[in-house]
């Protein structure tokens, strides 16, 4: 079923855009998820919330892009989840890893002014540019939390090329958003 269809049961409060949005984007969700939470049983509850925050949303939202909106919804619920999980026990696991690689990157929150639209449009500008197996590393180690262990699994490309690969991006988008007047 296409977005615009699922969107429109969504409006129309069908209990079947749910079912629709698990068969299109069930995979897709659990699949950020788990790469943030590294646990199946947390990873599908995220899955689920995102189904009923998606349900509260739309309407009055009509995402433009569905895998997107949805997407957005479930590494967002997961980071939450996956801070309340950690928030005594700081220490180990792939996101904090995640942050230290991109804090050279990005100094802190105060960095960037609060138009995120603007950001946004470079992000979207700085992996548009990017080759494509660049920009697919870059993708699943940032937004998926895919481990580079998993990342060389998937690709094919042994681990020190996807470090490698990680640490150019990195200069690169750091290059970039200095470029561009943000403080990093």
């Amino acid at each position: 079923m296409e977005d615009r269809a699922i969107v429109a049961l969504y409006w129309k409060r069908a209990e079947t855009a749910i079912l629709e949005t698990k068969k299109q984007y069930g995979r897709l969700l659990f699949s950020i998820s788990r790469g943030i939470l590294r646990n199946e049983e947390d990873a599908e509850e995220c899955e689920n919330d995102t189904y009923l925050r998606a349900w509260d949303t739309i309407p009055p939202k009509r995402p433009e892009k569905l895998s997107a909106f949805l997407a957005k919804i479930t590494r967002n619920l997961s980071l939450d989840r996956y801070d309340a999980m950690h928030a005594e026990k700081r220490g180990g696991g792939e996101v904090p890893l995640l942050l230290d690689e991109l804090a050279e990157v990005i100094a802190d929150e105060t960095a960037f002014p609060t138009d995120t639209e603007g950001l946004s449009e470079v992000l979207n500008a700085f992996l548009g540019r990017l080759k494509p197996d660049a920009r697919t590393i870059f993708l699943r180690r940032y937004w998926f939390g895919d481990s580079v262990q998993e990342i060389s699994a998937r690709s094919g490309f042994g681990e020190s090329k996807i470090k490698m690969s990680l640490l150019r991006t990195r200069q690169s988008l750091k290059e970039v958003l200095e470029k561009e007047g943000y403080r990093v």
